[in-house]
């Protein structure tokens, strides 16, 4: 099929799915050849569940993101095209935004690059705000979360909220051409420009959520970057990399990514309705997707995220390869365990609700349990014990008194006494603070940029 003309496309290169992750040395070349008007990269994610958020700590490398942030920065400039990194630093804490920054200033300064002004979006909220809205009744649960407290707020490491596009287009408006974003959905750093110039919000937030996660939705590996071209009735998708295609269906299918409805996905300024949009192959690398639609909310509303310390946690791993006991694993390991609580109590100085042991039995229904569809036996399993108590010491001392029995303890009904082998030597490996997310919990806002403070200290002459 030929490709149907359209008028005035905004076009944005997606060199990878989360920054730090690599893509070949071509990619942004490519994706300036073919006229993309910004460059957007997501920086993070809860993906990797609370730590980096309640330590805020990155999960990538610097090494990594510094390599990724030199080829963004100079093809940009050579274009003269804004550069857009949402989540800095894995879970968008203003230190996330600094890291970046520090990051960015260093490619900046060893590059020479000149004409560049830097937007610093903060997302981090205050704890005394959280608690006022929430006496004003203007906070509310997201299933499956109970009511909040303010006891709950008090608790978080930190708290951020989920910054739509507004914030970055606000700083595009003010001549930043470089926006380094605190929390943002996946979504919004890919849709501001767009929405700026007028486009629909239909197709460009659903552009945004098939390009989010750069060349996953395409056939080929995955890490050559997309590029997405948003115009007033729908959008095309097509890879960077010459080799690698689009296909209706590996386009439509991410919608499923990360998502509990195929149709329809939240965004801070409403939801994006797909039931009806379809995808038509304009040859064997594009796709073209028309029929999105956007229902705006009556009232804008900024989720929370926000981690708060669990305990610290002692891991051990001990390998098991005697087959009788692979015959009964699940009789060996709930028999580990009741004898480990009982005896627990009696020597440390804890109750039953003041720690808690895991014994996740890897290589056998370690992932998903009971609901294995086929728990026959293995041949090796690793059962990684996990403790976690208030404490670094106590989880540890624990850890220690469950060694002995992670190499001996028999399995039931039997009189032998089996012996397997550590993974490590110490055995103990502390892991220090384990963190939880505590907030699933939506805030309402007076307007959709009150929560994200930018800082246009720097421009670049």
């Amino acid at each position: 099929m030929t490709a149907t003309p359209v008028t005035d496309p905004v076009r944005i290169l997606v060199p990878v799915g989360m920054l730090g992750a690599g893509f070949p040395d071509d990619t942004i070349s490519r994706g300036i050849a073919l006229g993309a008007d910004v460059i957007a990269v997501d920086g993070g994610s809860t993906d990797s569940g609370p730590y980096y958020l309640g330590a805020s700590q990155p999960k990538t490398a610097r090494a990594a993101v510094l390599r990724d942030m030199r080829a963004i920065l100079i093809g940009a400039a050579a274009a003269d095209i804004p550069v857009i990194v949402g989540s800095c630093g894995t879970s968008g804490t203003d230190d996330g935004v600094e890291w970046l920054h520090s990051i960015t200033r260093q490619v900046i300064d060893e590059e020479h690059l000149t004409g560049r002004k830097i937007a610093r979006i903060y997302s981090e909220v205050d704890k005394a705000l959280i608690r006022k809205r929430l006496a004003d009744k203007r906070i509310h649960n997201l299933p499956p979360a109970g009511h909040l407290t303010d006891e709950t707020i008090d608790s978080c490491e930190h708290i951020v909220g989920l910054m739509g596009h507004e914030p970055i287009a606000d700083a595009l408006a003010h001549g930043a051409n470089i926006v380094l974003a605190g929390r943002s959905t996946d979504c919004a750093l890919i849709a501001a420009v767009p929405l700026m110039r007028g486009k629909p919000f239909g197709p460009t937030w659903h552009a945004s959520k098939i390009a989010e996660c750069g060349s996953l939705c395409t056939t080929g590996s995955g890490i050559g970057g997309v590029m997405v071209h948003i115009d007033d009735d729908g959008f095309v998708v097509e890879p960077v990399d010459a080799d690698d295609a689009c296909t209706p269906r590996s386009v439509a299918a991410h919608m499923l990514y990360e998502n509990s409805d195929p149709f329809r996905l939240r965004e801070p300024a409403g939801t994006l309705d797909t039931t009806d949009a379809h995808y038509t192959a304009l040859d064997d690398r594009r796709v073209r997707v028309t029929g999105s639609r956007f229902e705006y909310a009556e009232a804008h509303t900024i989720k929370l995220e926000g981690s708060a310390v669990a305990g610290a946690q002692t891991v051990s791993i001990v390998g098991l390869r005697d087959p009788q006991v692979l015959a009964g694993i699940g009789d060996w390991i709930d028999s580990l365990a009741t004898f480990l609580h009982a005896r627990i109590p009696t020597l440390f100085d804890v109750g039953h609700g003041d720690y808690t042991i895991e014994l996740r039995p890897y290589g056998w229904n370690a992932v998903l349990g009971d609901i294995d569809p086929d728990p026959s036996t293995p041949r090796e399993v690793g059962v990684a014990c996990c403790v976690t108590a208030r404490d670094q010491s106590t989880a540890t001392a624990i850890a220690k008194f469950a060694n002995p029995y992670l190499l001996h303890h028999a399995l039931p009904g039997t009189d032998s006494v089996p012996s397997w082998s550590f993974m490590s030597s110490p055995a103990e490996m502390e892991r220090g603070n384990l963190y939880t997310f505590v907030l699933q919990h939506s805030m309402e806002v007076d307007t959709p940029t009150e929560l994200f403070p930018i800082d246009y200290s720097e421009e670049l002459r």
